[in-house]
């Protein structure tokens, strides 16, 4: 009886470790299934990118006001950063001498008009008597050249008058056209000319600004590439409207356009110069400024990945395919970040219709088969500008 009991034990404890094995033989097929990825099938999106170049702002027109003769600086009728008029009172400039000498040539006309008179009178004498026969012809000839003679001196006198009245004329210094005062480095009192090293003043148009910014040589060939046009001015013609982006970080109100390009790439610099022009009607751009243009790039079939989904080995960027037996494969790609910072445009590496694990980063190994869960483009692309 006790051969039963014992035989029936070892029994029951060899059918426990069967089981207990069978358990155990049961888990590791429970946890081999494949664990499940977000996937994103990419299609084409559009999409833009921008550059921000630096420039440095100047008035439409800056010019600088110079007195065109000497003298000391008498009056200021405006302050610096004033808005002018054209036409409008700037300086004034005392020079006696000139005022002294136009009211020489104001006599000097005097003089030569009595003389014209008085040789006319001759000639009004002479002709009767010549004509009687009582005088000789010389006699008239000779009042008629005296006559010539004053009446050039006249004119002389009168060209004499007319540069009189122009130099005073230039005691009092106008505005040429309208704009802004810049500084004004000259006192009351200062002794000034058109040779001295400094303007009295410079004026900027407040109409429209020029931003002058340079691409480098590489730009210059990422630019012509980029943009449809046989010559350059043709690309210029083609480019969007451009914004201004201000030395606070704010975006200008106002857009402008690319009107110029130096075609030459300085061996100085190794760059080329590029124009801007913006409308400044609230004269909020200032001339010497700085700001940053920027150029925006529409790309219509680009193909776009988030940042998220990328990592990077060494110096390669790479992403992970899902092929068709659900098994994933590093692949290296080249790419443009946009200017969020969330996404990436693919430039080199992927197609149309590849589709990619959004999520897993660097503990996703080549060949594991996963479980591939769509995500849906429009959720993803939801940011994209």
């Amino acid at each position: 009886m006790k051969q039963i009991h014992l035989l029936a034990a070892i029994s029951f404890t060899l059918l426990v470790a069967l089981g207990s094995c069978k358990n155990k033989a049961a888990q590791p097929a429970a946890n081999s299934q494949p664990q499940q990825y977000k996937v994103l099938q990419v299609q084409p999106q559009s999409t833009s990118v921008y550059t921000d170049y630096p420039a440095t702002l100047q008035g439409q027109e800056v010019v600088e006001i110079r007195p065109k003769i000497e003298g000391y600086l008498e009056q200021q009728f405006v302050d610096e950063g004033a808005r002018v008029k054209k036409g409008q009172l700037l300086f004034r400039i005392s020079s006696p001498e000139y005022e002294q000498a136009l009211r020489s040539a104001a006599a000097g006309i005097s003089t030569a008009q009595a003389d014209v008179d008085a040789a006319q009178m001759a000639v009004n004498k002479t002709k009767p008597l010549t004509d009687k026969g009582i005088i000789s012809k010389y006699e008239l000839q000779t009042a008629q050249f005296t006559l010539q003679s004053k009446q050039a001196a006249l004119t002389q006198a009168g060209a004499t008058l007319a540069n009189a009245r122009a130099n005073v004329g230039y005691l009092s210094i106008t505005s040429p056209s309208d704009g802004i005062i810049g500084t004004i480095p000259f006192k009351r009192g200062s002794l000034v000319s058109g040779t001295s090293a400094e303007p009295l003043t410079t004026l900027s148009s407040d109409k429209a600004v020029y931003a002058y910014f340079a691409l480098n040589e590489k730009q210059v060939l990422e630019f012509n590439r980029n943009f449809k046009g046989v010559s350059t001015q043709e690309k210029l013609k083609n480019l969007p409207p451009v914004q201004l982006v201000l030395a606070d970080g704010s975006v200008y109100s106002h857009e402008g356009r690319i009107q110029t390009e130096s075609g030459l790439i300085t061996t100085e610099t190794g760059s080329a110069s590029i124009r801007a022009a913006f409308p400044n009607p609230e004269a909020l751009l200032k001339s010497g400024g700085s700001a940053s243009v920027r150029i925006r790039r529409q790309i219509d079939t680009a193909l776009v990945i988030p940042q998220s989904a990328t990592s990077e080995l060494q110096d390669k960027r790479l992403v992970r395919l899902v092929g068709n037996d659900n098994r994933v494969q590093s692949k290296a790609i080249t790419t443009t970040p946009t200017n969020d910072g969330n996404y990436f445009i693919v430039t080199a590496g992927l197609a149309a219709g590849d589709k990619v694990v959004l999520n897993g980063g660097t503990a996703l190994k080549d060949s594991t088969a996963i479980q591939p869960i769509m995500a849906n483009a429009q959720t993803v692309y939801s940011s994209l500008k």
